[in-house]
């Protein structure tokens, strides 16, 4: 059994393998990846030493002590928060092998081809089709086809799809099921012919989201995770990952967002009243339980799999975020309407701490329905967390082609 002690040991022989003053930083990530020191609770030969999930911890304290350098999570987020749990629990061997590396160590980017135009908080409606089809090459799999899928569709509101060489992908594979069941789940090669990806300018006006267009994109059926038709199943585990990425990140005391605040409070203190100073504080205590919240629910998972409960989780983030951020800015004043720069840009991630805050105060408005909307969670929490009765729902049982759109 692998405990603190043993992942000091084992750090202490990366570091002295690879000195992190004289090592490439890809070379370092790699060979830290392959001594299982990447996240520790995947299993031995899959960046980990199968040990407990919390004692991550011990690893990155003794890692950044020696200033040896990390992936970034901003850019990579999607990979290694949701593409690679689902992975690791649906994928087959050959692509556990193929994706987790390069995905852990940044040298390909992720995206999550799951929201359409047309099916946002009803995910399941959702109408990319994905038709079998044996005949044919693909360019990804470099082999002729013994069984390919041709997807045709558009999906939206796709962060990083401008920088991504995988896709998460979810596309209908029969439309006489009902709309849970007809589903399939594929990684899709975003370099392939058919694959067309545009800006979505935000309120920010950076164009972080895209839409993507797919016109006869051919996926090798080597590239399904799961079995045909239980996409919804393997999805599940991408979205409950999702929330707990988005509203579990692991942050010292005071970090994130109120850490912010709370330094503009300390650094302008002609600007205090007593009433901002009661809702500080009121924030301050709801982050910092959120914070223990998060966790707890991370030394609770097993294997990637979390429950609902971290559906609660993202829902805690959206309204702190908000909140806080309104507090700020109407604390800063004019100051807090200040912002750097209005041009068309495309950025490689969301900074919600390094930024003015009135990008933070914009950018926090889609937090309450990016990674699930409040509504949503709010439902999965009361039928899933509390058990009450849950919504009637009349189209469960009805084939997805006859249902009105």
């Amino acid at each position: 059994m692998t405990d603190a002690e043993d992942l000091r040991r084992r750090t202490t022989a990366l570091l002295a393998a690879h000195p992190p003053a004289t090592t490439d930083r890809l070379d370092f990530l790699r060979a830290r990846f392959d001594a299982g020191l990447a996240w520790v609770h995947f299993p031995v030969g899959l960046g980990g030493l199968d040990a407990p999930r919390s004692l991550q911890a011990v690893v990155d304290a003794e890692l950044a002590a020696a200033g040896a350098p990390d992936n970034d999570p901003g850019r990579i987020g999607i990979g290694l928060g949701m593409a690679a749990p689902t992975i690791l629990r649906f994928g087959t061997d050959a692509q556990k092998q193929r994706f987790l590396r390069p995905l852990w160590t940044g040298e390909e980017v992720w995206c999550q081809l799951f929201s359409e135009p047309g099916a946002g908080s009803d995910l399941a409606a959702l109408a990319t089709r994905a038709v079998r089809d044996d005949g044919g090459t693909s360019r990804s799999s470099g082999a002729e086809s013994g069984g390919h899928w041709v997807v045709d569709g558009q999906k939206v509101w796709t962060s990083s799809a401008h920088l991504a060489r995988w896709a998460i992908l979810i596309a209908r594979t029969d439309p006489d099921l009902p709309k849970h069941r007809g589903i399939s789940y594929f990684v899709c090669d975003m370099t392939d012919p058919g694959v067309e990806v545009r800006p979505l300018r935000q309120i920010t006006g950076e164009a972080e989201f895209n839409e993507v267009f797919l016109t006869g994109v051919r996926i090798p059926d080597a590239h399904r995770l799961g079995e045909v038709g239980e996409g919804w199943k393997v999805a599940q585990t991408t979205l409950m990952n999702e929330r707990v990425a988005i509203g579990g990140n692991r942050i010292p005391r005071e970090g994130g967002m109120i850490g912010v605040a709370a330094a503009d409070w300390r650094a302008r203190p002609e600007l205090r009243t007593h009433d901002l100073h009661q809702r500080l504080l009121t924030l301050w205590v709801d982050a910092e339980v959120a914070r223990l919240t998060g966790e707890r629910l991370r030394q609770q998972l097993t294997k990637g799999q979390p429950g609902p409960e971290g559906s609660g989780m993202k829902l805690a983030f959206a309204r702190l975020a908000q909140q806080i951020s309104g507090w700020e800015v109407e604390f800063l004043g004019e100051d807090g309407l200040t912002y750097d720069d209005w041009t068309m840009r495309r950025p490689e991630g969301v900074d919600f701490t390094g930024r003015e805050a009135g990008y933070r105060y914009l950018r926090a408005k889609g937090n309450s329905i990016e990674g699930g909307t409040s509504e949503v969670l709010l439902n999965i929490v009361a039928e899933r967390v509390l058990g009450l009765p849950p919504e009637p729902r009349t189209d469960k049982d009805v084939a997805w082609k006859d249902l009105p759109r």
